[in-house]
């Protein structure tokens, strides 16, 4: 059953909790923001690169993906999102996005205008400091990826990005000790790690046949952990988890 809002925002508190010393009017403040639910189909915006942000969105239920496309239209998936992800914290200080946000299944958002974002960080700036901390560690993805295209072999590229699913799906109570649920179309794994969709293909079939994955149409199993962080060279050093965990 999907997560309401209440349950992602006391999730979402519990975080902020081992990121500053919150208090109660800190808890207060962030439950009383104006949100507004929506629903989106997949494929849909959230950010539009080179539009001006209204509000920053919650991630309720459901997934999204921060991409960038090239003068010729070839997309490059940047990182992906998952319920209790504040998206686009970022647009709530530049005047302008610089990357496109789009909704990768059926997702609930809770959307905050960013005029009472800014607000809220001005008022509260323990809260302010969680905050920034989220964007801190959205820079340390985005490192950690570009690191994961440039230096690993397509065996090493995809089983990071297994790894980094099964660890922040896990924290999103998405992700059994079977496995998990991945909602993402061969496309969408070539355009995370550079690849072609014929590459991808050939690359899980190989980690299937090595015994790192097995697959049940989109339900990933991890038989051994370990060996798939062996092969991915995962370390979830850049996730901070020690920050992070629910």
């Amino acid at each position: 059953m999907p997560d309401t809002l209440q349950q992602v925002l006391e999730r979402m508190l519990r975080r902020f909790a081992l990121r500053a010393p919150l208090v109660q009017q800190d808890r207060d403040a962030l439950f009383d923001l104006p949100f507004t639910l929506r629903s989106l189909e997949p494929g849909q915006w959230l950010i539009r690169e080179g539009n001006s942000a209204t509000n920053s969105a919650l991630i309720v239920s459901g997934l999204a993906y921060r991409h960038k496309s090239t003068i010729d239209g070839d997309r490059q998936i940047l990182s992906f999102h998952v319920p209790g992800d504040f998206v686009d914290l970022e647009g709530s200080l530049l005047s302008v996005a610089d990357h496109t946000v789009q909704t990768l299944t059926q997702a609930e958002l809770a959307l905050v205008p960013v005029g009472a974002l800014r607000q809220l960080m001005t008022d509260r700036p323990l809260l302010a400091q969680a905050m920034w901390i989220d964007t801190l560690i959205d820079a340390a993805v985005a490192r950690e990826w570009i690191v994961n295209v440039g230096q690993r072999d397509a065996r090493g590229r995809i089983a990071h990005i297994l790894c980094e699913f099964a660890c922040r799906l896990r924290l999103a109570g998405l992700s059994g000790d079977d496995g998990y649920e991945l909602p993402v179309t061969q496309e969408h794994l070539a355009d995370a790690t550079g690849l072609t969709t014929v590459h991808v293909s050939r690359t899980l079939m190989t980690l299937e046949r090595e015994g790192l994955v097995k697959r049940l149409k989109r339900f990933i199993a991890i038989p051994d952990w370990e060996k798939l962080k062996s092969a991915a060279g995962f370390n979830e050093l850049y996730l901070h988890l020690d920050q992070v965990s629910a």
